[in-house]
Parts: structure tokens; sequence; C-alpha cells
């Protein structure tokens, strides 16, 4: 389970990687735009290092409706930032899109990891990031991006999650990625309901056996809206609880937009579990 993403090793054993989220897009969810500019955007990825994410993922496209975004302008919006964290950071920086040739501009411009929450529905995606040294991030989604999504139903949530991940490992294997660069990710709320993703996160386990490393992206979502009947803005504790809920259940990648919040929780499980010493040791040592 150790890992050299980028400039970074992980182990992850015994560390879980608390990724930073940066949409450069006008209608995120989150944020409303306010990374869109350039200058936001690089602002927000230096802050979210300083403030100990180890890697950051950046955003072009949301993967739901909204007004079109044409090929170029996706390259425009990743493109020069990926440029200028790479300029400024050892950060290991992502790029969230579904499109073979942005994987690939953006590869070229420092980034080491392709999280793609299509799934593979770009049938060059795998090609793509196989002719590369990256990482590549596999999703379970049902629709494609930027559609309608169709009313989720399933027998077993889990058991279909965790088969449509196997099969888009064994498409990318049979590319030509290695599985040391293949990570996982059930895609909470994505095409799920709360129901769907409450059940999703409680049997998490299920889809770790897998044996790749998977990646929890918990933040900000409806299922925690929902849950605690709290509007965006107001789910940063039920944030945080899922995000330790599935570190506890073997999740070892933490898709995160409150940086600090996040990285000091996630540092404090690491340290209840063994896996990491206090930054320092006084209390009741005699040393008052």
């Amino acid at each position: 389970m150790i890992r050299t993403i980028g400039r970074r090793t992980f182990d992850f054993g015994r560390q879980v990687a608390v990724m930073a989220v940066v949409n450069r897009t006008p209608d995120s969810f989150y944020d409303k735009g306010a990374t869109f500019a350039l200058d936001r955007a690089v602002e927000a990825c230096v802050r979210a290092a300083e403030a100990g994410a180890d890697w950051v993922d950046i955003g072009g496209v949301p993967f739901g409706l909204g007004p079109a975004v044409s090929l170029d302008e996706e390259l425009e919006r990743v493109v020069p930032v990926v440029e200028a964290i790479a300029r400024a950071s050892d950060v290991v920086i992502s790029v969230d899109t579904f499109n073979a040739v942005v994987a690939r501009e953006a590869i070229a411009a420092g980034a080491s990891v392709i999280n793609d929450t299509s799934g593979l529905f770009d049938s060059g995606m795998a090609e793509a990031v196989a002719a590369t040294e990256a990482t590549l991030v596999l999703t379970h989604s049902m629709s494609p991006p930027r559609a309608e999504p169709p009313r989720p139903e399933y027998t077993d949530v889990v058991i279909e999650v965790v088969d449509f991940l196997r099969d888009r490992v064994a498409r990318a294997e049979a590319a030509g990625i290695p599985r040391d660069r293949l990570i996982i990710d059930p895609g909470h709320d994505l095409n799920k309901n709360t129901w769907h993703t409450l059940e999703l996160t409680r049997r998490l386990r299920e889809v770790v056996a897998l044996g790749l490393p998977t990646l929890a992206a918990v933040s900000n979502k409806d299922f925690i809206g929902e849950t605690l009947d709290r509007e965006q803005g107001q789910r940063l504790e039920g944030s945080l609880a899922a995000m330790v809920y599935c570190i506890l259940e073997g999740a070892r990648i933490v898709r995160m937009h409150d940086v600090r919040a996040s990285v000091d929780a996630v540092r404090m499980t690491e340290a209840i579990l063994g896996w990491r010493d206090p930054a320092y040791t006084k209390h009741n040592l005699g040393e008052g």
C-alpha cells in the first residue's frame, strides 16, 4: 500500500491523504464560483497545501447538469492552474475531468492524478492515462456526465457498486494501467439517494476489500444535508463525522472542502489509531 504519487510518497497502510477541492467553475455547488478566477484558484491551492492538504483536486467542469463547457474552455480553466501549482509546491495535483484530452494536457502540465468521476465514460480515458506515469481514480456513477440523472434503483447498492468498480479496474488494467496506479471511489451521492449513500458508507469495507486505495468524497454532500437537515454552509460537522467513519472503515484518501478542519480531524484519527505521534507531549509529564 505504499504509493509514490507525484512528488510525495504515501503509506496507505497507516496514513490518510487529504485531498482539497478547488473548483475553477462559476457554478460549483459549494463555493458558487469563489475560486473561478485564475488567481483565486491558484491562491486556494497554495493555501490548501499550507494548511496541510496532501494534494489538491482541480475541476473545470461539474459532473452534474449545467451550461455546456467546450473542450477549449475546460483546458483554459484547468491547465494554467496545474502549471502554476506545479511550480509553487510539491503538493500532489489531481484534475477532476471525464475528458481524455483534458487528462493528457493536464498530466503534461504537471498533474499526477486524473480523478475521473464518470467511471471511464470517455472510451479513450484509460489509454490516455496508461501512456503516462499518472494515477487514475475510478469512480462509480451510472449516468453520463452533464446529463439529467435517472432515478437510482438498486437491488443491493453496495454489491452493484463493487461489481462496477471491479469491471472498471479490469478495463483500466487491460488498457495498460498497473494496479499500483489505480484508486477507487464508490461515488457518494453520485446517482444515489441518501438511503443508498448511507448504506454504502456503512458497508464501505466491502468496497475497500477490492484491495485498492479507496477515496471517500463525502464533503458537503446532500446525504449529509438531508440526514441532518442542514443547508450548504452548515454541513462541516456532518462532513467530518462521515469522513472519520470512512477512514475507520478503510478509506485512505478523503476529498474535502474545509481543509484545516479536515486535516486536524484526519491527523487526530491517525494518532488515535497509533499511526502518528503527537506533535509534542507535556501533559502530566512533570514539565509544568
